[in-house]
Order: structure tokens, then sequence, then C-alpha cells
């Protein structure tokens, strides 16, 4: 480059490394939350500072945007999460309810029978319930208009689940008292865990 030559822009989040590795490791937690997150939040957890999480947030939401992704990265009310582009929802919502037939697995046919008895419940308990981490499971039923939101736990704040119009649909179902008496054989002990899934004292 000559003398005077005007310097080429550098690309959006074009940093160094460290740059490079907080976007990373930014898009990976986004990837896995099941609500907004703070920036501030995301700085704790990344062990950042805020100022760089929110500049680096700003950067990925752009370039999602001028890339034309399929996702975008939104800054709502209560923080950043990942959401399907507007104009990609009806496709969406084809695929999961119009397109193939897909076979629940065995785990998330047992994640959907804790939530259809025990609803309105938070991931916590239905974890605690299984023995094993549902967040996974709880997404997949929730986009297969299984299970939608239902709520806060008052106490809590924990997101509660319950399950849908669509479900009773599919099983053949005018309601849920309609379902078979199968809470009985659930654990006794679930009112004892609390949202986080750990036993209360």
């Amino acid at each position: 480059m000559t003398v005077g030559e005007d310097a080429p822009e550098a690309a959006p989040g074009a940093g160094g490394a460290a740059d490079r590795a907080l976007r990373r490791d930014l898009e990976a937690v986004l990837m896995v939350v099941d609500q907004p997150v703070e920036a501030f939040e995301l700085a704790r957890g990344l062990g950042r500072p805020v100022g760089d999480v929110a500049d680096a947030l700003e950067e990925l939401s752009a370039e999602y945007t001028a890339q034309g992704r399929g996702f975008d990265l939104r800054r709502v009310a209560e923080g950043w999460r990942i959401y399907t582009r507007p104009e990609c929802a009806e496709v969406v919502e084809h695929f999961l309810k119009e397109g193939q037939e897909v076979r629940l697995t065995q785990a998330a046919l047992e994640t959907l029978a804790v939530v259809a008895y025990r609803q309105p419940v938070s991931r916590g308990r239905v974890s605690a319930v299984r023995g094993v981490n549902c967040d996974g499971v709880m997404r997949t039923l929730v986009l297969r208009g299984l299970i939608e939101e239902a709520g806060q736990d008052r106490e809590s704040g924990a997101i509660l689940y319950r399950t849908t119009s669509y479900f009773l649909e599919r099983l053949g179902l005018m309601s849920l008292d309609d379902l078979p008496d199968l809470a009985p054989f659930l654990p006794d002990d679930i009112e004892g865990i609390d949202d986080t899934g750990e036993h209360a004292t």
C-alpha cells in the first residue's frame, strides 16, 4: 500500500484472537439459553468486561442481519436471545407440523409425559423426575408444537410449561381429563423439588 492510500475498512468483528473467541463463546451460549440473557450476565459467566460483551453482541446481531441468516440476535426487554427470523416462521412451522412425520424419541416421550401430568411445570422439575438434563428435549417439544410456555413461577421465576391443543389433537383427546391415570407412577417427592431440580431444604 502506497503512502496516502486509505487503509481498508476492517470487517465487522475482525479483532484479535480474543475477540474471535468471545464471539464464538457468545454464540455457543446463546444457542442453548431458553430465555433472554442480559449482557452483564453473559459477561459474568464468560469472565469478560461488560463493554466487550455488549459490543460483540451488537456486532453479531448486525452480522446475522447483513448475511441474511435464518435467525437473528435480538435484544428485548429481558436481554439477548437468538430467534428465528420472522420471514422464516412460516417455513419452520410447515416443516414441524406438516412436513415428514418423525417419531419422537423415548427421551422425548418420557419428557412429554412428565409435562402432561405435572403441568404447569418447570424444566428443572422435569429434569428432576427423569434424572437427566432435559433442556434439549424440551426445546424440541416446543418447536414441535407439543408444549408451550405457561408463564413463570411466582417464587423462583422459572419458566413453566404446559401441553398445547396440538398435543391433544395428536393424541386424539378432547381434554387433559382424558389422559390415562399415570400420575401415581411419578415420584411422590416431586413437590419437594425446587425449580433448579434440587430438593428444597
